[in-house]
Order: C-alpha cells, then structure tokens, then sequence
C-alpha cells in the first residue's frame, strides 16, 4: 500500500514563540484589599538562565472599576510570544469608594512590584511599556508623564521606580476637565465620576486626572503612541488629537493612528494596528 509521505519538521530549542501565563499573583493588599496581576512571558529552557525582557505594562479600561484582566489576554499573548514579558492588572474599584487617585496608585504599586521581582520574572527593569486601553489609557498616560511623583507613591515597595519607558495609550480620555465643571454645576449624575472625586472640589480632581494638564514643557517625558478610532462615540478621537498636539508642542516625542470608522473596542482592533504596535515597541523598548 502506499501512504502519504510523512512531513518532518525540526524541533524548536529555543522554544520560540512559546508562552506561559503566571494568574492571580497579589502585588498589593490596600485596606486588606487583594490586588491582582497575571504575567505572561516567553517559555525558556528550565536549566538555563532566564533573560531578563523587556515589560509590557497593560490596564485594561473599565471605567475606572474593576479592569477585566482575561479580555485582552488572547491579544496580549502575542507580545509574548514575541520575547517580551506581560503584565495584565486589576486596581481599586471607584464604584466601592476609592476615589482618584487610587486606580494610579495601584497601577505605579503594581509596576513596583514587577521591578522588585524583575529577576525571578526574568523582566528587564529599565524597559517598561505602560499600555492601556479607555480609562487604562488614561492610567498609561498619568504613569508616563508622572514618573517617581510622590503625590502617588505608596508604601508597596517605594523603593522601587514607578517611571516607564514608552506608553501606548488606545482611546484613553486626555481631558477631564469639563466633566469636572459639570460635576459643579450638577448638570451630570455619572456615579462613578462621582465616587472619583468623593467629596472634593471636582475641577480640581478631574483636572488633576486629565493628562494633557500634567505636560510641562522642555521636561524630559517617555516616548508616547496614541491611537484613537474616528467613530469612537464614549471617548471622542479629538481627546487623543489635543493630547498628540500638547504633546509635540512641547517638544515630546508622540505619534497618533487615527482607525478609520472605528469604535470603542470592537473592529478598532486588527492585525495590522498590532503589528503597528509591535513596531513601536521594537523602535521605543
């Protein structure tokens, strides 16, 4: 009888393209509040050392709630894959009292964490991306342009550096600072806008949560990729626009993608904006 020829491949001793996912490690426990990450990094071989790799630091959006961290884990995977290390995280949930700025004080408590266990993690502490989608773009921007800021350094291992070395921001809101008047005047009733600015002045607080107020110029700031969908209708594509400007005119390295017809999440995703996003990555980390 005769049989299909047998298809012979080598084997992959470097295991590249492999992953492992490491869930539910707790970096930080606020009020006796477990705080949780997942890592997921590149498969290396057990009886070599491992190489220490460049950190993608990503927040998924949730309205300053409670972030999602399995949603984009199939899409971050691949940046793994790639030979980087990926960090998903969760943070302190507005909507159960924990006004602004606790969500960035956990982000930069999370980063902490990774720096402080760079070597078992096999990360490369001076290379960190802070990415972030929505209200986590948001956060990506704050971690980019307030670096080290004592204003949001908390106990968690403040001996480590919470300053990044590029952001990538996707829809994130720039500029709060309307929301804020609104709040004053009580012409809106968004509850979880109001348990963020607790019982503050709210100008003030959405001030200080807005990005584009915290550029100085002729300061030294990280790299920054915006990108913004044109049909986003929750976070309007000029949000990233005014940033983009603000941040050129003050001599800070910036670029913006504008997705054509896109919305919040959904089609604004592809593989073309991934590899775009790689690019950066490889050019900035």
């Amino acid at each position: 009888m005769s049989y299909p020829e047998i298809i012979a491949i080598p084997n992959n001793p470097a295991l590249e393209g492999m992953a492992e996912v490491l869930p539910d490690i707790v970096y930080a426990s606020p009020g006796g509040h477990d705080l949780k990450l997942s890592v997921i990094r590149p498969w290396h071989d057990q009886d070599a050392p491992r190489k220490p790799l460049p950190l993608v630091f990503f927040i998924q959006g949730s309205g300053w709630t409670s972030p999602n961290i399995h949603y984009q884990l199939p899409q971050l995977s691949r940046y793994a894959q790639m030979g980087r290390v990926v960090a998903t995280i969760t943070h302190r949930n507005a909507l159960d009292g924990h006004p602004f700025p606790a969500f960035l004080q956990d982000a930069k408590a999370a980063l902490r964490y990774l720096r402080a266990n760079a070597e078992e993690l096999g990360i490369d502490p001076t290379r960190v991306c802070a990415f972030g989608t929505s209200s986590g773009g948001n956060t990506a921007l704050l971690m980019g342009l307030t670096g080290d800021d004592p204003r949001y350094k908390t106990a968690d291992h403040n001996d480590q550096s919470d300053a990044v070395s590029c952001v990538i921001d996707c829809f994130g809101p720039t500029d709060l600072r309307m929301v804020g008047k609104q709040l004053a005047e009580a012409a809106i009733d968004w509850p979880v806008f109001l348990e963020l600015v607790a019982d503050r002045d709210p100008v003030q607080v959405m001030t200080e949560m807005s990005p584009i107020t915290h550029i100085q110029k002729g300061k030294p700031y990280p790299p920054f990729l915006l990108i913004h969908g044109d049909d986003d209708t929750v976070v309007l594509y000029d949000q990233s626009v005014q940033m983009y400007h603000a941040l050129c005119d003050a001599g800070v390295y910036a670029r913006l993608i504008r997705v054509i017809d896109a919305p919040h999440e959904g089609n604004f995703w592809s593989g073309r904006l991934h590899g775009l996003i790689a690019d950066f990555l490889k050019q900035k980390l």
